[in-house]
């Protein structure tokens, strides 16, 4: 079975973004750079809200033809066109190669989806993860926290109105002082 994998930078203090979006403080270096494309090739799908997909799809599908990018960026631009993507807008009206657009969360098509064999799905967009986690979709969560306090932004949880159950099940120190969270949800 498929699992709903929610991957995410964050702040020491819960912010994934700090004012007007920005992500200059994510510590990405060529270690953590292998990590993710290691995590993220294997995977079935991308499931990413609007502004997630449209962030990532600004940069990835040429990335690997700058022949200044490093090797785990180039490497990661091949994973981003290959993986295929599932985005979910109210306002978009189309969608890139490899991709396939959704207006609504349909909670019987996700299950449908995990129930599929193949590589986990990686969900990225805070609100799209706030959506999933509320609906029970979501199946574990990857939290690489950076050693910073930023003090504003958007919070990852700052919506949720309800506990949800965790069990640590991994975590690892980066060199460059990001440390890997990484949770199963413990359901009954």
């Amino acid at each position: 079975m498929r699992k709903i994998v929610v991957h995410m930078m964050l702040s020491l203090d819960g912010y994934f973004e700090g004012p007007d979006r920005d992500l200059s403080w994510h510590l990405v270096d060529e270690e953590l750079h292998a990590h993710f494309n290691e995590q993220l090739a294997t995977n079935s799908a991308f499931v990413e809200g609007r502004v997630s997909y449209e962030l990532m799809e600004a940069v990835w599908p040429t990335a690997d033809q700058n022949p200044d990018s490093p090797p785990t960026m180039r490497e990661f631009a091949g994973i981003w066109r290959a993986v295929p993507k599932i985005v979910f807008s109210r306002t978009l009206q189309e969608v890139g190669p490899n991709a396939s657009l959704r207006a609504a969360v349909d909670v019987d098509e996700i299950r449908a989806l995990k129930q599929r064999p193949g590589g986990d799905m990686t969900l990225g967009g805070v609100d799209l993860a706030e959506t999933f986690r509320r609906l029970d979709l979501v199946d574990e969560y990857r939290l690489y926290v950076n050693p910073v306090v930023i003090g504003r932004g958007r919070r990852l949880f700052e919506t949720a109105d309800n506990p949800t159950d965790l069990e640590l099940v991994e975590n690892r120190r980066f060199g460059n002082g990001v440390v890997l969270l990484r949770y199963a949800v413990r359901r009954p």
